[in-house]
């Protein structure tokens, strides 16, 4: 039954590849051929020549971007389908297709937002390029608390919802979870390597752009991995023993 839920993943990660690759076209690549532009316009007043591209823009816009945002997507559908596999029956009655959305929607939450909120994603020509290795440790370290974070926030969840019920203690775990991640943020270091007269429009459409293709990635995927294993019947219905095991 896993290998065909993960099969199931995959393919819907694929499936929100593709849509995350048409998203990406129309709203992404015009912000980075700004960026870029920009770019070659600085080093232009400063008598830089312009660096020789390993790859061809065209290239990165089209073939590399499509194997890029494809590969992506059928990695973390596969991921996904195994975590719901697991999660399916031990936190409650919940259908395939709303464990799959809450599912996508707690994935969007720590491994984009939270992030993001402290390292979000920069255009060609901003960041240094000697920093790169210590930003994307940093990056991912946030991932990986945040993860921690979310997993701990879901215990005390479960715990609270014992002598508070089910709601307040959903509300408790929030605010747990919203305080880790405060207090970690505020002690991890701030990175700022934004050019003075980087367009700030530009900056701010490039981020808004690039959440965005987050955003179709895991709601396609939660959206369409639930409907494909509801349709399938692979798994009996959640039963009334696994709501209570939700609290244990």
């Amino acid at each position: 039954m896993v290998g065909k839920l993960l099969v199931r993943g995959m393919l819907a990660g694929i499936a929100a590849g593709l849509l995350t690759f048409g998203f990406a076209r129309l709203v992404g690549e015009p912000q980075v051929d700004q960026a870029i532009s920009f770019e070659e316009k600085a080093d232009a007043a400063k008598g830089e020549a312009p660096e020789s591209e390993l790859v061809s823009r065209g290239t990165q816009a089209g073939l590399g971007l499509l194997t890029g945002v494809v590969t992506y997507g059928a990695a973390f559908g596969g991921l996904f389908s195994l975590v719901f596999a697991y999660a399916y029956g031990r936190v409650g009655a919940l259908s395939a297709r709303a464990l799959s959305a809450w599912l996508a929607l707690g994935a969007f939450i720590a491994l984009v937002i939270v992030p993001n909120i402290k390292y979000p994603a920069n255009p060609p020509s901003v960041g240094d390029p000697e920093t790169i290795g210590t930003r994307t440790g940093l990056f991912f370290l946030m991932i990986a608390i945040s993860l921690a974070a979310m997993v701990f926030s879901l215990k005390v969840r479960r715990r609270a919802a014992l002598k508070l019920g089910a709601w307040n203690g959903s509300i408790v775990a929030g605010l747990v979870f919203v305080v880790i991640i405060a207090a970690v943020q505020l002690s991890m270091p701030t990175i700022n390597e934004v050019p003075a007269a980087f367009p700030a429009v530009l900056l701010w459409k490039f981020r808004v752009a690039a959440i965005g293709m987050q955003v179709v990635m895991w709601t396609t995927v939660g959206l369409l991995f639930g409907a494909l294993v509801e349709r399938s019947k692979l798994l009996a219905p959640a039963s009334r023993s696994a709501a209570k095991s939700a609290y244990l």
